[in-house]
């Protein structure tokens, strides 16, 4: 998200931020607004919910991810995130998405399931190196990233009632990261609804997809993400050193992920 969208750098997106007529009908740019709230020692919260189905069916498990994003004067420093999954595949998505996790500071810490698993006594956490980024495991538009907000808000083929509608593909969603992807991937469409309040902040964003995979059945995945208390003072810090253990200092038989999984477009590019 994405894991999170975390290190993603973003070029030229001229493509997708030509002035619509959506765009110009909404009466306070969110993109504006978005830059006013970082502001150090502030943040926002976060509820996402995760589903999949399978011609129409839900099948897999149910992710749910709650937490806090702390700004500083450019964007996202820190985070804190809890995910939980319900359903008949939990444990793959608990390892997908960890339990908890912690970034703050160049690392982060993550807590549950397999990265609990057989720790030296003591240790409740696994350090590994990491940035604070936007999104989250499952919402792969960044709405933190001033351009991939202008590019979706721009992009949009109506605006009512406070709502942004409309759609893009991998390909060009990739684009404004500043990431290549190709294939049946990079034609996949992206299609979502970005709601805004009076003052231009986003207060929920509907992502999703679908894939055909003839007979075995027609894959949508919807990502619901709701951003509340704008402005909110936060303040996100690391676990106690005591607490901690690095992963390059487990031992070699240990079952513990060696890296925390990414869904980030970077690993759709590669």
């Amino acid at each position: 998200m994405k894991r999170i969208l975390a290190g993603l750098a973003l070029t030229t997106a001229a493509a997708l931020v030509t002035a619509t007529p959506a765009a110009q009908a909404a009466s306070v740019d969110p993109v504006k607004a978005l830059q006013k709230q970082l502001v150090p020692g502030h943040g926002v919260r976060i509820s996402e919910k995760t589903r999949l189905t399978l011609d129409g069916k839900s099948i897999g498990a149910t992710t749910r991810t709650t937490g806090t994003f702390e700004f500083g004067k450019k964007g996202i420093v820190a985070t804190d995130l809890k995910n939980h999954a319900a359903g008949s595949d939990k444990s793959l998505a608990s390892a997908l998405a960890p339990p908890r996790i912690i970034t703050v500071g160049g690392h982060s810490y993550v807590q549950g399931g397999l990265f609990s698993e057989d720790l030296p006594e003591g240790k409740k956490w696994v350090r590994y190196a990491a940035e604070a980024g936007g999104g989250t495991y499952n919402q792969i538009i960044d709405i933190f990233e001033p351009k991939v907000l202008k590019a979706i808000v721009s992009h949009a083929k109506s605006f009512k009632g406070g709502t942004y509608k409309g759609a893009l593909t991998y390909k060009e969603l990739a684009k404004v990261y500043g990431q290549k992807v190709s294939g049946a991937i990079g034609k996949t469409k992206i299609d979502y609804a970005l709601k805004v309040n009076s003052k231009g902040l986003v207060t929920q964003l509907t992502s999703g997809w679908s894939m055909d995979f003839g007979v075995l059945g027609k894959t949508r995945s919807i990502t619901e993400t709701r951003y509340i208390g704008w402005g909110s003072k936060v303040r996100i810090k690391a676990p106690d050193k005591d607490l901690w253990i690095d992963v390059a200092d487990l031992s070699e038989d240990s079952q513990v992920p060696q890296e925390i999984p990414n869904n980030s477009l970077n690993s759709l590019a590669n």
